[in-house]
């Protein structure tokens, strides 16, 4: 009973999806154990067949640690200009809307330079023109640095650490002229 059913399926299956098969092949010695095989899948037997090409690394991978400078106290081998990165000095610039305050410390963080656009000589409104804060930053990196030029400041890092409240204190109100 079990036999008669399973071949009446079996050979309408066969009719029904031999049209669909252009090329069917026979696995094993075997004619009566037909096994249509779909084309799909004779592709990827022959496509593991093929011998597998390696790709060449086009170009070193950067890793994240390299891109950005290293923590104090960190041990790296980043140097500009024969200095360690810890070794260079840093320039603390606070711009605000009436004055620029630039101060430049060492690695350790002990006083080297202060100044500002009203120590450079310039009074009141004039005190906040960008004119103003490029004579202050020229006269401190040339009084911390020994005979700097003007073109020979290298800068090789610049942070932003201005404080952004997260809905914090209201703002002053807008100065209206």
């Amino acid at each position: 009973m079990y036999l008669r059913l399973y071949s009446l399926i079996r050979g309408s299956c066969q009719q029904f999806f031999e049209p669909l098969n252009s090329s069917v092949r026979i696995i094993g010695g075997n004619v009566g154990l037909q096994h249509p095989l779909s084309s799909s899948a004779i592709r990827l037997q022959e496509a593991d067949a093929k011998p597998v090409e390696t790709k060449k690394p086009s170009a070193p991978v950067k890793r994240l640690k390299d891109l950005f400078p290293p923590f104090p106290g960190e041990e790296s081998s980043l140097a500009w200009d024969s200095k360690k990165f810890e070794e260079l000095p840093i320039a603390h610039i606070k711009a605000t809307y009436n004055n620029t305050h630039i101060h430049v410390t060492d690695c350790l963080g002990q006083y080297m330079v202060r100044t500002s656009c009203g120590s450079e000589g310039f009074k009141n409104v004039k005190k906040s023109t960008p004119i103003a804060a490029q004579t202050a930053g020229i006269s401190a990196a040339a009084s911390a640095i020994k005979g700097l030029t003007m073109g020979g400041l290298e800068v090789v890092s610049i942070t932003d650490n201005t404080p952004v409240p997260h809905n914090g204190c209201r703002p002053r109100k807008a100065r209206r002229m």
